[in-house]
């Protein structure tokens, strides 16, 4: 209780309306990089430059101030990351859940998080079916990860293999390989299963459970999700950018 009382929440004005939030204690690098840009006002006249509908609402490009509708946005940063302080089960992307945005794995696989741009989740409601089929997609995703750890470990013996075109060695050690992916990820496999609270969570309130352990949750909104809600409804062009500027008018620290 006393660590939630101590939570840092801030307020961040928009043209559309006010959004309060508090940022986790449990993510330290991200909630202190926010309050430091909030205190530095990097955040005030940016604009929410990508919104979809039942997904989410995005801002923190520190080159959308003023950015005429034909430039292109998404891309503006401040030359740092924030390292990845996943939390999951304890925080995930539900619905009004604050997120780091961050470049993709192929070139950022520590996810580490973008300095400014961040996201509030909209999502939607998923049936049991559907949360189902994405815990065989977390199944697929977690073999697929304990592969390549499985593959990069032995390059030096794939590497001499295909060098001295050594076929059939090849092809036993990528047999060994595949078979010692399916044991672990065996004994890991509750790691691809959503807890029973969590399902219930995306299943009432809604969410997006594809970027759990994905992407830092380091806050959530506290008031002001039916403004989230009307910006997600806005008007967007093929970039996903509203045609008619949402504004980070400014953001302020509470207590």
């Amino acid at each position: 209780m006393e660590n939630q009382m101590n939570e840092t929440q801030v307020v961040m004005h928009t043209s559309m309306g006010d959004i309060q939030l508090k940022l986790y204690n449990e993510t330290p690098k991200h909630r202190d990089n926010f309050i430091q840009l909030v205190k530095d006002g990097t955040y005030n006249g940016l604009l929410f430059h990508r919104v979809i509908k039942d997904f989410m609402i995005q801002g923190g490009d520190v080159t959308s101030k003023d950015a005429p509708m034909n430039k292109s946005l998404g891309a503006g940063d401040l030359g740092y990351t924030v390292p990845a302080e996943f939390n999951y089960p304890k925080y995930f992307h539900k619905k009004g859940a604050l997120c780091a945005a961050r470049t993709g794995d192929e070139v950022n696989p520590e996810r580490a998080s973008s300095a400014s741009q961040f996201y509030i989740v909209t999502g939607k409601k998923y049936s049991d079916a559907e949360l189902n089929q994405m815990e065989k997609q977390l199944e697929n995703r977690l073999k697929q990860s304990i592969f390549a750890r499985l593959q990069a470990e032995n390059k030096p013996k794939i590497m001499e293999y295909y060098r001295s075109g050594n076929k059939e060695e090849l092809a036993i050690l990528r047999d060994t390989l595949i078979g010692k992916t399916e044991l672990e990820a065996e004994k890991r496999k509750d790691e691809a299963k959503l807890p029973k609270e969590i399902r219930e969570i995306y299943k009432t309130e809604g969410g997006v459970p594809f970027l759990d352990n994905q992407y830092t949750v380091y806050g959530e909104v506290v008031k002001g999700i039916e403004v989230v809600d009307a910006i997600q409804q806005v008007k967007t062009n093929r970039q996903d950018r509203p045609t008619e500027n949402v504004v980070i008018t400014s953001v302020e620290l509470l207590g």
